[in-house]
């Protein structure tokens, strides 16, 4: 059954300059544990949303939605107002393409590829 309709929060992705210290804060304060993806990508386990931490600088996090069409999903928030800040591009396990929504709120979809699961 296709989530296009209304696609659910997924993931939820952060920036930290300070890696190493914003993956010990997470796992002492709330006792998540990580998978690592590189050295500059920690996937958040255990938070009962998905999520992860990336080296780099500090911006608002970026909540992640999932969609079974990335495709036509690019095509209906560009349709509703959406500016595109970063095209289709794929990652291990899937793809996905960034946007801010007319409000200012930068935003993300994500689909599955093949068999991988994270966002």
């Amino acid at each position: 059954m296709s989530n296009d309709a209304r696609p659910p929060l997924d993931y939820i992705e952060f920036t930290s300059p300070e890696l190493e210290k914003t993956q010990s804060f997470f796992d002492e304060a709330f006792g998540w544990s990580f998978i690592d993806y590189g050295p500059d990508y920690k996937d958040v386990q255990g938070a009962g949303l998905g999520g992860g931490i990336e080296q780099g600088a500090l911006r608002a996090p970026l909540p992640v939605l999932k969609a079974d069409d990335l495709e036509a999903m690019m095509e209906r928030v560009k349709a509703a107002g959406a500016e595109i800040t970063k095209e289709i591009f794929s990652f291990p396990g899937g793809r996905r393409f960034q946007f801010r929504e007319p409000g200012g709120t930068e935003m993300a979809v994500w689909t599955v590829d093949g068999d991988g699961d994270h966002g």
